[in-house]
């Protein structure tokens, strides 16, 4: 028998070459009106874009222990459509759009249920311990090549 809550995923999965991560809504994460705070919907979506990567086979912790590198965000925009509120069931679906030497393009979306609560596109770079942008890790880009999404996107 399974206790009421612990039946659903910890993680994300993919779905053909979209990741889809669930999240819920904790009163830490709302503001004095009772709605998600903004900031947190690009939290949701640093999660799932760290599980994207982790479940798609990419260890972006030993490549920063082993001074290789790590992510950093280096373009984002976001459009805000509707609130979340405390309790909510949200996904969080993300699109690798375009894939770069030194970067990648992923199209997220937070959503309730059909709902699009918020839309966003991020850029982010593979860049050294010292900050500089540099090629991505073979492996990686040979991984990204597989999760390409080949459909259409819209943008906020």
């Amino acid at each position: 028998m399974t206790q009421p809550g612990l039946d659903r995923p910890t993680e994300g999965r993919f779905e053909n070459r979209e990741h889809r991560f669930p999240v819920r809504v904790y009163f830490e994460d709302t503001d004095l009106s009772g709605v998600v705070y903004h900031a947190n919907y690009l939290r949701y979506m640093e999660r799932a874009r760290s599980d994207m990567l982790r479940v798609g086979g990419i260890d972006q912790r030993a490549a920063q222990e082993a001074g290789e590198g790590a992510y950093a965000v280096v373009d984002l925009r976001i459009r805000y459509a509707a609130p979340a509120r405390l309790d909510d069931a949200l996904l969080v679906t993300s699109r690798l759009t375009q894939l770069r030497a030194a970067s990648v393009v992923i199209h997220q979306t937070v959503m309730r249920d059909t709902l699009v609560l918020a839309d966003a596109v991020v850029t982010v770079a593979f860049v050294s311990p010292t900050g500089r942008p540099r090629r991505q890790p073979s492996a990686w880009t040979d991984i990204f090549q597989r999760l390409v999404w080949q459909g259409d996107t819209e943008y906020p």
